[in-house]
């Protein structure tokens, strides 16, 4: 448009020359007049410009964001389905559940009734067998604290003859290799004198060698009243003949008044307890070697004195476990 202007002007000015001065300062005044028009033309259309693709990339963003908002919307119209078809099942469930409520509800109360009784009765069977329970701990408790007396005492018991026993080997040490042993066994101690030691063959009366043995015996057991002893007599397997001494009828016989004696010598000491002692004549019925050889014979004719401590207090505790 305004380069037309300017063009008209052009020729105008070519053809007329003519034209008078104001006429041109006129149309000088219009033309700076449409430039600066066209200059401020211009500057609005590049205004207009940058607008537009402020615009153009707010709207790719509010595009963007229009799509995204519609994927949420279909998102959620889509859990709201969902939920919706749930919530339409449950109603459906609780109607029916409803529909059942009082009859199911007055079976569990019988039920449950019931239930209550059975376990009441169990409450007071369990507390029946608390109560045995108890009992049974209160007396497994004295039980345990008896036995464990009981295990001192024997203990106690078997230090004390094991004691006797070193007691006994140290007083009768001068008769070792005389016939004489000290052996300790299932809590018993065994004195064993052979008869070289004690009698002639076929005799009962106590040599002076072997009283003084039976005497040191008896000074143990005198100064151990607790201690039970029996004093056993053997022979070997030969047969009685003829009469000896005041007369013995067999090897039962012999082996009787053998311990007898014995015991009358432990009786003349005064400490030694006579309720204490007991004689028992065993004959040849317990050898302790074969009776085929002298040397067999010779170790089965003998005395045993077998020291036991008295277990009144151990049977006591025995019969209140």
């Amino acid at each position: 448009m305004i380069r037309k202007i300017t063009l008209g002007l052009a020729i105008l000015s070519l053809s007329t020359s003519c034209v008078s001065k104001k006429i041109y300062q006129d149309l000088e005044n219009k033309f700076a007049d449409l430039k600066k028009e066209r200059n401020a033309l211009a500057d609005e259309n590049e205004g207009l410009k940058t607008n537009n693709s402020t615009l153009q990339t707010d709207l790719n963003k509010y595009k963007t964001e229009a799509e995204k908002l519609k994927a949420e919307r279909d998102k959620l119209a889509a859990d709201y389905a969902a939920t919706k078809k749930s919530l339409d099942n449950l109603k459906s469930s609780y109607d029916a559940l409803e529909k059942d409520s009082n009859e199911a509800l007055d079976a569990n109360i019988k039920k449950n009734r019931e239930l209550l009784a059975e376990l009441e009765a169990k409450q007071k069977a369990m507390a029946a067998e608390q109560d045995k329970l108890n009992k049974l701990k209160a007396d497994l408790l004295k039980s345990s604290t008896r036995l464990a007396e009981l295990e001192k005492i024997m203990a106690d018991k078997e230090a004390a003859m094991k004691k006797l026993k070193e007691t006994l080997s140290k007083s009768l040490k001068a008769f070792e290799g005389k016939g004489l042993t000290v052996t300790e066994r299932d809590g018993k101690v065994y004195v064993s004198m052979e008869n070289k030691l004690l009698f002639e063959s076929g005799s009962w009366t106590v040599g002076t060698e072997g009283k003084k043995a039976v005497d040191l015996v008896g000074k143990v057991l005198g100064d151990n009243p607790d201690i039970s002893v029996l004093i056993e007599g053997h022979t070997d397997n030969d047969k009685i003949v003829g009469s000896i001494g005041g007369g013995v009828e067999n090897n039962w016989d012999l082996s009787t008044k053998r311990a007898t004696a014995i015991v009358t010598i432990l009786s003349a000491n005064a400490k030694v307890k006579k309720e204490n002692l007991t004689a028992a004549g065993r004959g040849e019925f317990a050898p302790l070697l074969s009776n085929e050889t002298a040397e067999g014979k010779a170790k089965n004719r003998r005395i045993e004195f077998i020291l036991t401590p008295k277990l009144d207090e151990l049977s006591k505790l025995l019969n209140e476990l």
